[in-house]
């Protein structure tokens, strides 16, 4: 159940945010192992004048940023996933917005199961509970 929160510099529309949100969904289904059905996507803009690297602003230097937040499970993805989604998600970023600042960055965030979910449900909770159906599915099948 990953919550992707993408900033990006400039100003933003709904075609915009719809296909980084769509690109972002595919590459973070495909790389983590996640549900499409259960991803999140917020896209927000801010504007190049607002947004400061090293003192100065994106305006001022002339380029773009970014900063990807992933929201995820901890310990449902091993760190060879994680590194390979840092490289994979800087580099599309980078080809859809152009002309981004070294100091973009991507963002995995690890939240204890008890601590994480959507619908008023822990992940800890949906775990216990998956479970303990397929216990019993195990035990009626054996029967």
């Amino acid at each position: 159940m990953p919550g992707i929160q993408l900033t990006v510099s400039g100003d933003g529309d709904t075609g915009r945010s719809e296909h980084f949100a769509a690109q972002l969904s595919a590459l973070t289904c495909s790389v983590l192992d996640k549900k499409l059905a259960n991803t999140m996507v917020m896209v927000r803009y801010v504007p190049h004048a607002h947004w400061f690297i090293g003192g100065q602003s994106l305006a001022a230097l002339g380029q773009n940023s970014f900063r990807l937040e992933v929201t995820l499970t901890e310990e449902t993805n091993t760190k060879d996933q994680k590194a390979s989604y840092h490289r994979q998600a800087f580099e599309l970023l980078s080809s859809l917005i152009g002309n981004v600042h070294p100091h973009s960055n991507v963002h995995i965030v690890d939240c204890a199961a008890t601590s994480y979910g959507y619908g008023g449900l822990t992940q800890e909770y949906r775990y216990q509970h998956g479970k303990t159906q397929h216990a019993r599915i195990g035990s009626e099948s054996a029967r």
